[in-house]
């Protein structure tokens, strides 16, 4: 069985124990410390040499994404930490069963009622762009015809609220990876990084007591 996972790095905590009898000292519980969190630079993310785009695929989880990019679906955390995704239930794009699920029970009957109207894109016709698509406006939002002077034309079109949880859902897809070639570099790098530093209540590289000795 594999050891990347990201539980296996991160150290364990010495937590006195408060189902003992009278909570003493030394009757301790080993634990892993899930306080401890890394996140990544934006600045280093935005780095082409080491990072690049990744598309979410319908369906596709952290782990299997991790198998395709490193072979090895336990690196789920990496794609996690370099997507800078921290709670991957609201920061992950959900499947189309699952996103109908959440709208449907979000908005009940309203799901296809209109959220808000926006432009259509309009063109001369000579092609040059006289209106940009997508730009929130009234229903009764007009503009003069290109191609008959003196008349309007209404250049919008409805948005359910379907279609906008489509939108919100499909502008998670796209993902920052870390290049296959920097796996292992980064992977002892957050080793590294996930060790206790020296203290009163250091104990090892993996292993620290807490500060409270009476629960």
């Amino acid at each position: 069985m594999s050891n990347v996972s990201y539980f296996n790095f991160l150290p364990n905590f010495d937590y006195i124990n408060p189902v003992q009898a009278g909570g003493r000292k030394k009757q301790y519980v080993e634990v892993k410390n899930l306080f401890m969190r890394m996140k990544i630079k934006d600045s280093i993310i935005d780095n082409a040499t080491n990072f690049r785009k990744y598309d979410i695929q319908e369906g596709q989880r952290p782990d299997n994404v991790a198998l395709e990019l490193y072979g090895d679906g336990n690196y789920d955390w990496v794609v996690l930490l370099t997507a800078n995704i921290i709670n991957a239930r609201d920061e992950w794009p959900l499947s189309t069963r699952l996103l109908y699920d959440y709208a449907a029970e979000k908005y009940e009957e309203n799901l296809n009622a209109t959220r808000h109207f926006e432009t259509k894109e309009v063109r001369d016709s000579k092609g040059r762009l006289l209106m940009p698509g997508g730009q929130v406006v009234d229903s009764t939002f007009r503009i003069p015809d290109p191609d008959n002077p003196g008349q309007l034309i209404n250049p919008t079109v409805a948005v359910s609220n379907w279609l906008m949880e489509v939108r919100e859902n499909n502008k998670k897809r796209t993902i920052k990876v870390l290049r296959s070639e920097y796996l292992s570099s980064f992977v002892s790098e957050v080793r590294d990084f996930l060790q206790y530093q020296e203290s009163s209540q250091y104990d090892s590289n993996t292993g620290k007591k807490t500060a409270f000795e009476n629960i």
